[in-house]
């Protein structure tokens, strides 16, 4: 199973989130093609009502320690309740742009 399938049926088992996007941008930073190693995911479910960014932050990180621990290099949450997702009327933030630059520039 692909990583980015991996992170999916984790959240989807964790959170039953009204909203789930899981965002592949490894193409948008210095790594191989095909690579997954850098996600930004948008999240929207009740297990997040009376938790601070932090707590929220925290149980996203939980559900996916193995993929944090091994190929995940960068992970961009955005986790709300459902109640904060239909205020924003289901608008997700973009990403920055990569300024870890490329390997080429220290030669």
């Amino acid at each position: 199973m692909s990583v980015e399938a991996e992170i999916r049926t984790k959240l989807l088992a964790a959170f039953d989130p009204v909203h789930l996007e899981v965002d592949n941008e490894s193409h948008m930073h210095n790594v191989p093609p095909g690579s997954e190693s850098h996600f930004k995911l948008v999240i929207a479910s009740r297990r997040f009502e009376g938790r601070r960014l932090l707590g929220r932050h925290r149980l996203v990180n939980e559900a996916l320690a193995v993929e944090l621990a091994g190929p995940i290099h960068a992970l961009a949450i955005h986790a709300v309740t459902p109640d904060e997702w239909f205020l924003a009327a289901g608008a997700s933030p973009d990403s920055p742009l990569c300024r870890g630059g490329s390997r080429a520039e220290g030669e």
